[in-house]
């Protein structure tokens, strides 16, 4: 279908989504999504994308402890921690410092945290992924960042932090929902869905195509594959999965 065609649907899911528009355009809904319905709606999605992926995870993790600093220590950042649902993969003794822009996912994280107790839990900072000043440059082994980079400001200044936190050699690992392939269907319903689903779930975006951002990145060694995950009645179908070395 045409730009008319994706207008007239985008407008018609806007009709549908009106009483969100209309708390949004009274300064009611952002901070009602931050602090109650997005941290509620994220635990739950989590719960049933860890479902899709965890085999997928496992490999991805799998050979995490090889990236151990040369004291045998693994210091692991992870951007957007949400509620935690990565730490399970996290090897033994492994230590992690969480950073999120939302410090509204507390029970979540806790009992996530309450699950895998072979972690050790560094830090919560409340920060942006472009802006991880709190983190000293150099300083982790490995960051991690999955189902985030959908929603960041700004997908080239989060990988600039990436790569100035990492040690030389660390590892940055990723799994994110992107773009589908701009001739399909999917791709059509994304652009229909683009300005009510970033309105409703805290500035997600289902059309960007990340994986051209890391290839663009200064890693020295790039490792990703596209892969689908099935999530029934939502967009975000098409996903990237893998990791980079600094």
């Amino acid at each position: 279908m045409t730009e008319p065609g994706i207008l007239f649907l985008r407008a018609c899911l806007a009709l549908l989504a009106m009483p969100i528009y209309l708390l949004s355009f009274l300064g009611i809904w952002e901070p009602f999504c931050k602090k109650i319905f997005f941290p509620f709606f994220l635990e739950k999605l989590s719960a049933v994308h860890e479902g899709k992926v965890k085999k997928q995870k496992q490999e991805l993790f799998h050979n995490l402890p090889n990236f151990k600093s040369p004291s045998g220590e693994l210091k692991l950042l992870e951007i957007g921690t949400g509620c935690g649902p990565n730490f399970q993969f996290y090897p033994p003794g492994c230590r992690v410092t969480c950073t999120d822009i939302n410090p509204n996912f507390q029970q979540g994280l806790s009992r996530n945290m309450n699950k895998n107790q072979h972690v050790q839990y560094e830090r919560f900072l409340v920060a942006a992924g472009e802006d991880l000043h709190q983190v000293p440059s150099g300083s982790v082994d490995a960051v991690v960042c999955t189902l985030v980079l959908c929603s960041v400001q700004d997908v080239n200044g989060t990988l600039r932090e990436v790569l100035r936190v990492l040690r030389p050699g660390g590892v940055f690992y990723f799994l994110e929902h992107v773009a589908a392939d701009r001739s399909s269907w999917r791709y059509f319903w994304q652009q229909v869905c683009y300005p009510t689903w970033k309105l409703v779930f805290a500035g997600c975006c289902l059309t960007r195509e990340i994986w051209k951002n890391l290839e663009q990145a200064n890693f020295s060694e790039l490792s990703l594959r596209h892969t689908s995950v099935a999530l029934p009645w939502t967009p975000i179908k098409p996903h990237i999965i893998g990791y980079a070395v600094k």
